[in-house]
């Protein structure tokens, strides 16, 4: 059959296109091998950019939510960490409840940005105040390896061995200033109380003390909590609602078999008074990087200015005629809660169904025992003070002053310390009637929030 030459043409065409389609077939066929010929053999190869070196041991594994943390291999326990270099050549200050009979070397190991670092020597430093109980409030002092920013910190009893899988790490605190600049501090007055247990349920007292405190410029109270009877307890968590009562939870029984006395030989048990020793000195460390000043005193007792309005004035005062003074020794004064005000104006019929005591009814006061020891309380700058004890500091880098009792003294209503001395022997003392007006109502708002008076 004769064909065209259109269709001579175009069989030619369809030829060449079916080549073209051939060629382009065995070059994507040959690119495609040698692409999967690279991506398999590239893990035998090595990367051209090696991957970043990461430690063994990421970290932390545990971060400690607790305020009493047991170290393993140990009978002694960890409480919290500060930043703290004030000490040459040392970084972090450890907390701790430690065994005196137990204490061997340490070992401080950091977790930088997540990394393990190498171990350091730990620095174990026994508070001097134990008053013979088995067990000491002691710190264990670290330093920080070059190039790590450190953000937990953590023990161990050999140094080297870094799987701490069990051991829960502490965060390190106070990391903004170091205790060396001197920015805006958040709160300029601080209570620390320690401690509470026994179901203590004093609520009227422990109102009245709050709502004092306010009234003379106090910013922020701390407690701790081993235990508190109900009432208290919702009062307390009002308190710590609305920010001005921080509670820290301290289960030191569930740990030791604390002591409800100040002395070993007369009340046996592990640790002076629940802890009270540790709680004080944590409580500074805890305040160091928000408060200008720290009040030490226990929660029935008032630091209380006479010839000033509130503690502002006062330490303005205090401070210049002394600037170079970093602890302020205030006199304990008991008003016997045994004598009562005879007019009876402040028996209040609202607060009858109130437990605990109702200060404004005791006026009488106690002249201290001139033959014996005479304890007092405290105001100090935190960030001059490294350790203390419940009546005195026993490490600090600023002078001491003892406050004339005419200046400031402390309202202590409890059970009379003198008890043979009668009404006449005792000095009339009405300084917390100055603020009656606003204490009074400050104190039924403050029950009613609580539950504990009625709307």
């Amino acid at each position: 059959m004769f064909y065209g030459w259109e269709s001579v043409t175009f069989v030619f065409w369809m030829d060449k296109q079916q080549g073209v389609r051939r060629r382009f077939f065995f070059l994507f066929i040959t690119v495609l091998v040698f692409i999967l010929c690279i991506t398999v053999r590239t893990p035998r190869t090595g990367r051209i950019i090696p991957p970043p070196h990461r430690a063994p041991y990421a970290c932390p594994l545990q971060i400690s939510e607790r305020s009493i943390t047991p170290l393993n291999n140990t009978k002694h326990l960890l409480v919290s960490a500060y930043m703290d270099q004030r000490v040459n050549g040392l970084d972090v200050r450890i907390i701790g409840i430690f065994k005196r009979d137990s204490i061997r070397k340490l070992h401080c190991v950091f977790c930088c940005a997540g990394q393990l670092s190498s171990t350091t020597p730990g620095t174990i430093l026994q508070h001097s105040d134990n008053f013979g109980f088995p067990y000491v409030t002691t710190d264990v002092m670290c330093q920080i390896p070059q190039n790590c920013n450190a953000t937990h910190v953590n023990l161990l009893t050999q140094p080297g061995k870094v799987r701490l899988v069990d051991q829960p790490w502490l965060p390190i605190r106070n990391k903004r200033s170091n205790g060396k600049e001197k920015e805006k501090l958040p709160f300029n007055f601080t209570v620390c109380i320690s401690n509470l247990f026994g179901n203590y349920n004093n609520v009227l007292q422990v109102a009245q003390t709050m709502e004092m405190y306010r009234l003379l410029g106090v910013d922020r109270v701390v407690i701790y909590n081993t235990s508190c009877g109900p009432d208290l307890d919702r009062l307390l968590q009002i308190y710590s609602k609305e920010g001005f009562v921080e509670m820290v939870p301290w289960p030191i029984d569930q740990h030791l078999n604390p002591s409800p006395g100040w002395l070993f030989s007369q009340s046996g048990g592990d640790v002076h008074y629940f802890g009270q020793l540790t709680t004080l000195n944590e409580c500074i460390y805890r305040s160091m990087d928000r408060s200008r000043y720290v009040l030490l005193n226990d929660i029935d007792e008032i630091i209380m200015p006479y010839k000033h309005n509130n503690l502002t004035s006062l330490m303005d005062v205090l401070q210049q005629q002394h600037p170079n003074t970093g602890v302020y020794l205030i006199e304990n004064h008991i008003f016997p809660k045994k004598h009562f005000e005879p007019s009876g104006r402040f028996h209040l019929p609202q607060w009858n169904g109130v437990p605990g005591v109702n200060i404004l009814e005791h006026i009488y006061r106690e002249d201290p025992d001139s033959q014996s020891y005479h304890p007092h309380k405290m105001i100090v700058q935190p960030r001059l003070v490294e350790w203390t004890s419940v009546h005195e500091v026993l490490k600090s880098s600023g002078q001491q002053l003892k406050v004339p009792m005419d200046v400031c003294r402390v309202i202590h209503v409890r059970v009379a310390l003198r008890g043979s001395l009668t009404l006449k022997q005792l000095n009339e003392d009405k300084r917390l009637w100055d603020f009656q007006e606003k204490l009074i109502p400050s104190v039924d708002k403050a029950l009613r929030r609580a539950g504990l008076l009625p709307s």
